[in-house]
């Protein structure tokens, strides 16, 4: 084969090469393109369901969760622990707020283990107290060392960046219907939460005063049950 030959042949199979790669690359495009329409209705649809959950999650979990710690200051020495933990230097504020996962960190590896023993209902019950507990503290921790926080210059940096962006994005939320739909339940719960109260307030409020002599606490003269319905 003369060099003129093979200069020929060369060509012809990196045109060839080029060609298909072309192809390969034109078709692959085309189906993530046909995939992508496909997945993005049921794809945005189940963020928007995630989301909502998060929001539901906040306004369920971590606000109420914050009150009804905020209402146990009216116990002195939980009092003192508050003020002790809002007058903490910055770094100091940060290792409070990090402590509630790490203390009840042993609990979910127990219940881990009770899982893996098959004991299903045992490792729920106490993987979702631990959960509860962390939340309430972590909640209410939050809220007493922010000043501190706010004095570390990265964190202040990070906070100022996320909410105004979580605000914009749970404004898009809220106009969903995985939103609004969340917001029906979230109330039909409320008013069956609230029936509930009512009628067993009266027996729990007997049994508390005949343990210990006192009236039952957080409980006053709230209406249909607003006393304990989260907001």
């Amino acid at each position: 084969m003369s060099t003129d030959d093979f200069i020929a042949t060369a060509k012809r199979i990196s045109g060839a090469l080029w060609r298909g790669t072309v192809i390969a690359i034109w078709t692959v495009r085309e189906l993530l393109r046909t995939a992508w329409k496909i997945a993005r209705g049921p794809l945005i649809a189940a963020l928007n369901i995630i989301a909502a959950l998060i929001i539901l999650f906040e306004e369920w979990g971590w606000r109420p969760l914050s009150n009804l710690l905020g209402r146990l200051a009216k116990f002195a020495p939980v009092a003192a622990l508050e003020r002790l933990l809002a007058r903490l230097p910055p770094y100091a504020a940060l290792i409070a707020l990090l402590l509630p996962t790490s203390l009840l960190l042993p609990l979910k590896f127990f219940a881990l283990w009770l899982l893996a023993n098959e004991h299903f209902v045992s490792a729920t019950l106490l993987f979702v107290g631990a959960k509860i507990a962390s939340t309430a503290l972590i909640a209410r921790i939050f809220i007493l060392v922010k000043p501190s926080l706010m004095q570390i210059g990265w964190f202040a940096q990070a906070f100022n960046w996320f909410m105004p962006w979580k605000d914009a994005l749970y404004a898009q939320i809220r106009a969903s219907w995985a939103w609004r739909y969340g917001r029906i339940v979230k109330a039909r719960a409320n008013a069956e939460v609230s029936k509930a109260w009512k009628r067993v307030r009266p027996q729990v409020a007997d049994l508390w005063r005949r343990w210990t002599g006192r009236d039952l606490p957080f409980v006053g003269q709230a209406r249909d049950g607003a006393d304990i319905a989260p907001k």
